[in-house]
């Protein structure tokens, strides 16, 4: 899984609270991801996102302009297909 956080190159804190929160929610789910923080013009109009921070979740936009809460992203990963198949698998 590879999840990005998109920045204005200026940045600011909310980027970073969006970079915790996402490790966060991670934690709690006990998953592993690859996470990066870009700050870079190009890549946010590549997405055509237009405000950050934004949230993508395996390449896919997920939240753009604010800062999602934990349970928000916790609830964004385990609506992925292989998430549901590994619970599956496990119960």
């Amino acid at each position: 899984m590879r999840i990005d956080v998109l920045c204005k190159p200026d940045g600011d804190k909310r980027c970073e609270r969006t970079l915790s929160r996402v490790r966060q929610a991670l934690e709690n789910l006990n998953l592993e991801a690859e996470v990066h923080l870009y700050r870079d013009q190009r890549k946010m109009i590549d997405n055509r996102v237009y405000v950050s921070p934004a949230l993508l979740i395996d390449d896919i936009v997920r939240v753009a302009g604010r800062v999602p809460s934990i349970e928000e992203i916790e609830r964004l990963l385990r609506e992925r297909p292989r998430y549901q198949k590994r619970m599956k698998d496990v119960a």
